[in-house]
C-alpha cells in the first residue's frame, strides 16, 4: 500500500493510502498492469484503536453522490454507523475518482481541458470536456474499487457499504465484479434497473409537491413568507433575457462559460437590482425553489425554516412591502444550494446504462415542464428536490465551465455499461437493503420492483428513517443483523 499518513482522531484510528488507476478503463483489466494517463484514487482505511493490531474482515463505504467523497470523521460518532461498523471490520473509505483528494474534476478541469484547443475549435473542446466527464461514472468507480481490492487487499473479498448512489454503486459491483464480494448492504439506494432518468423525475416532482404542502402545514407563515420572496426574486428566463442582452448577440455555451465576462456581468446584474448572493451568482425564484433539495432529510423543515426566517431586514423580520432581503439570508441560501463539483454535472447520467434508446435532454427540466404547479409564479411556491436544470450552468459561477460540455453530454447516447440485468438477476451475493418508505430522493416502489428482481435479495421497508438514516448506528446495525443471523456473514464471523 501507498501509505501517506497515519494518525488518530478520538476513538479512531486511520491510514491514508493513495494508488495509481487509469483515466480510461478501456482496455485494461482491474488488477493488472495498466498504461496511458493515470489519476489519484485516495482512500481511508480506519479501526476501531483496540482493533488496529487484529486481522479484521474488510468492509469498503461506497458513498452517495454522484460525486461523494469519503466522510471526514471527528470521532466514531460523527458518521453514527462508523461506531457499530468498527466493531466487526476494518473500514475502508475511498474518496471517489474526481472527488476529495483522488484526482479532482472542478471548474479548473473544465477550464483546463478547454484550453488545449484552439479558440476557433471550441466545439473540439466541449466535446473533450463531455468524454471526460463520463469516464467518472459508476463503471470507471467501481473498476477502481476492484482495482484496489485486488493489488492493495490481496483480493481478499469485502463486504459493501453502499449509501444512495453507492446502492447504485453496490448494483454495478454485483454486475460487473461479484465473485469480489462476500455480501452487500444498501440504505436508500436501489436504482430502477432498467434505469430511466425520466421516470425517476415523474416519481419525485408529486413527492416534492406533498413535501412542500406538509412544510406549510408545519410552518404556515412560511408559505407567505416563501410567496414574498419570490416575489422579490427574478426569474431564471429574466436572467437569461437580461444577461444574453448585454453581448450584443446571440450567445453561445463557449460565452457563457467564459469567466473573463462574469465581473461584468455581475456589475451590470447588481445595477439592475437583481438580488445577489454573496458568490455573485444572481438570486433567482427557481434558486430559491432548490432550498426543497434538503426536505428529505431530518430535520430539514426546520433547517429552511430558519432560512425564511431571516429574510427580511426591516421591522422585527415579518413580511413588509418594500423591506430588502438581508444579507444573512442571502449568506444562507448561498450555502444550503451551492452547487459541488460532480454532483450536478454528473447528476442524470447517473441513469445512462449503455447503449440509450434516446438522449437523456434534461429530463428533470421536461417533466418539470408539464408541472404547472411548479411555475415560478405558482401560488403557494413549490420547492422541488434533487433535479438539475439547464439554468444551473447559465448562472452558477462553479456550474459554468461545465456548460459546452453539457450540451453535449444530453444529446449522447453512448455511456458505459453499469448494469447486467440478467447477472443481477441469477446474484448470489447476499444483499441486504433498507428502503425508506417516504424516501424523497430514491422512489421506494421503483427499489422495490427491481429488489424484486435481483437474486438473493432481501430488504427492509421502513418509514422511521428518512434518506440520511444511515448517519446514526441504528439502521447499519438492524441490516449487520440481519445478515448475521441469516447466516450471510458465517465465513466471518
Amino acid at each position: 500500500m501507498t501509505m501517506l499518513s497515519k494518525y488518530h482522531v478520538p476513538g479512531l484510528a486511520i491510514e491514508d493510502h493513495s494508488i495509481d488507476v487509469p483515466l480510461d478503463w478501456t482496455g485494461h483489466e482491474p488488477g493488472r498492469a495498466f498504461d496511458g494517463e493515470t489519476i489519484k484514487l485516495f482512500y481511508r482505511v480506519v479501526t476501531a484503536p483496540e482493533h488496529v493490531h487484529d486481522d479484521l474482515p474488510l468492509l469498503i463505504f461506497l458513498q452517495g453522490g454522484p460525486g461523494g467523497a469519503g466522510p471526514r470523521l471527528n470521532s466514531p460518532t460523527s458518521d453514527g454507523w462508523i461506531e457499530e461498523a468498527i466493531r466487526h471490520f476494518r473500514v475502508i473509505l475511498p474518496d471517489q475518482r474526481g472527488t476529495g483528494r483522488s484526482s479532482r474534476v472542478d471548474t479548473h478541469t473544465m477550464v483546463r481541458i478547454a484550453a488545449t484547443h484552439d479558440d476557433d475549435d471550441a466545439v473540439a473542446g466541449a466535446r473533450a470536456q463531455a468524454d471526460y466527464l463520463k469516464k467518472f461514472l459508476a463503471d470507471s468507480i467501481v473498476r477502481d474499487f476492484e482495482h484496489l481490492r485486488l493489488t492493495e487487499f490481496g483480493g481478499r473479498k469485502w463486504v459493501t457499504m453502499g449509501q444512495s448512489y453507492g446502492g447504485f454503486l453496490t448494483l454495478t459491483t454485483l454486475s460487473l465484479f461479484p465473485a469480489g464480494v462476500i455480501a452487500s448492504f444498501t440504505t436508500g439506494g436501489i436504482p430502477h434497473v432498467p434505469a430511466d432518468a425520466t421516470e425517476v423525475y415523474e416519481h419525485t416532482f408529486p413527492r416534492m409537491a406533498r413535501k412542500t404542502a406538509c412544510f406549510y402545514e408545519r410552518y404556515p407563515q412560511d408559505r407567505e413568507r416563501a410567496a414574498a420572496i419570490a416575489d422579490r426574486l427574478p426569474t431564471a428566463a429574466q436572467v437569461a433575457e437580461f444577461t444574453d442582452g448585454l453581448t450584443g448577440r446571440a450567445p453561445t455555451p463557449m460565452m457563457r462559460a467564459d469567466a473573463a465576462h462574469r465581473p461584468g456581468t455581475i456589475a451590470a446584474m447588481a445595477a439592475h437590482g437583481f438580488p445577489l448572493l454573496p458568490n455573485g451568482d444572481p438570486l433567482t425564484v427557481e434558486r430559491f425553489q432548490c432550498l426543497g433539495g434538503d426536505f428529505g432529510m431530518k430535520p430539514s423543515f426546520e433547517r429552511v425554516h430558519w432560512i425564511l426566517d431571516d429574510a427580511f431586514l426591516d421591522g422585527d423580520g415579518t413580511v413588509r412591502d418594500g423591506s430588502p432581503l438581508s444579507d444573512e439570508f442571502l449568506s444562507k441560501v448561498m450555502a444550503a444550494t451551492s452547487s459541488r463539483p460532480l454532483y450536478w454535472p454528473l447528476q442524470e447520467f447517473i441513469y445512462a446504462n449503455g447503449e440509450l434508446d434516446e438522449p437523456i435532454r434534461w429530463a428533470a427540466q421536461r417533466v418539470r415542464d408539464c408541472r404547472s404547479e411548479f411555475d415560478a409564479v405558482a401560488r403557494p411556491l413549490n420547492f422541488t428536490g434533487e433535479a438539475m436544470f439547464p439554468w444551473m450552468f447559465e448562472q452558477e459561477g462553479a456550474l459554468l465551465p461545465f456548460r459546452p460540455a453539457m450540451d453535449l453530454l444530453m444529446e449522447d447516447t453512448r455511456f458505459g455499461v453499469i448494469y447486467d440485468e440478467d447477472q443481477l438477476a441469477r446474484n448470489e451475493v447476499p444483499l441486504q437493503a433498507a428502503v425508506y418508505f417516504d424516501d424523497m430522493y430514491v422512489d421506494s416502489g421503483l427499489q422495490l420492483d427491481t429488489l424484486s428482481r435481483v437474486g438473493d435479495s432481501h430488504y427492509w421497508t421502513t418509514n422511521e428513517f428518512e434518506h440520511d438514516g444511515l448517519h446514526g448506528p441504528l439502521v447499519f446495525k438492524h441490516l449487520y443483523d440481519e445478515a448475521l443471523n441469516r447466516g450471510d456473514l458465517e465465513e466471518l464471523f
